[in-house]
């Protein structure tokens, strides 16, 4: 699985456990409608880390609850 898809997939179930719409995260955080819809379309490759902490404050979170999750614990690293 590629990180973008791990990145939609955490956003998803985040959405789910908190049960709160795109529209809401988008609201709480900050993040443009737009910008969200491109990051789960997957046409934004690769989401900046000041967007996914936006995010995360969005869901009430911290960047570390973000990525300490089971959709990223089979990365061991990315090349650049």
């Amino acid at each position: 699985m590629h990180a973008q898809d791990m990145v939609v997939r955490r956003i998803n179930n985040l959405c789910r456990q908190k049960g709160i719409s795109y529209y809401t995260l988008s609201g709480q955080s900050e993040v443009p409608m737009t910008t969200l819809m491109h990051i789960l379309d997957k046409s934004t490759v690769n989401p900046g880390i000041l967007t996914i902490g936006k995010l995360c404050g969005g869901f009430g979170i911290t960047l570390m609850d973000f990525f300490d999750s089971p959709e990223f614990e089979n990365i061991e690293r990315f090349d650049m």
